[in-house]
């Protein structure tokens, strides 16, 4: 039936400031960034990888209502709203110290866990974000 998961989305309050966050922190690639008069489609991927985009909509028309669209930007700002993203890494501690330092705030330091070394942290409008360094 299926053959590939392509895109998956989640909330974000502004775009432009998404775009520094994902691209200029986390260091993920812009794959799509057009107008499409009633909305901006936004999408990133992680380098070499644009057969897997991650859409950051700004909750709105025409897919919500204005009054449905506040309810869901009051829901993300409190980190209620469910979205998470979860990428992989060669060196987890190596990566958690370089997004330390371009001020990324981590909700929880590198730990050993069953599957590896990961650890979470949250964008600037709540949603859950972790990464992973596999076991060998």
């Amino acid at each position: 039936m299926f053959t590939a998961i392509t895109h998956s989305q989640i909330y974000v309050l502004d775009q432009d400031e998404a775009l520094d966050f994902y691209v200029g922190k986390l260091e993920l690639e812009v794959n799509t960034d057009v107008s499409l008069g009633f909305m901006r489609w936004l999408t990133v991927n992680v380098p070499g990888h644009p057969d897997r985009q991650i859409l950051l909509e700004k909750p709105g028309p025409p897919a919500l209502s204005e009054e449905t669209a506040q309810q869901v930007r009051e829901l993300l700002t409190k980190g209620a709203m469910g979205g998470h993203l979860i990428f992989t890494t060669d060196d987890c501690r190596k990566t958690y110290e370089k997004l330390l330092g371009r001020g990324v705030e981590f909700t929880e330091e590198p730990t050993e866990r069953p599957y590896g070394i990961d650890c979470g942290l949250r964008d600037p409008f709540g949603n859950s974000i972790r990464f992973t360094q596999p076991k060998e």
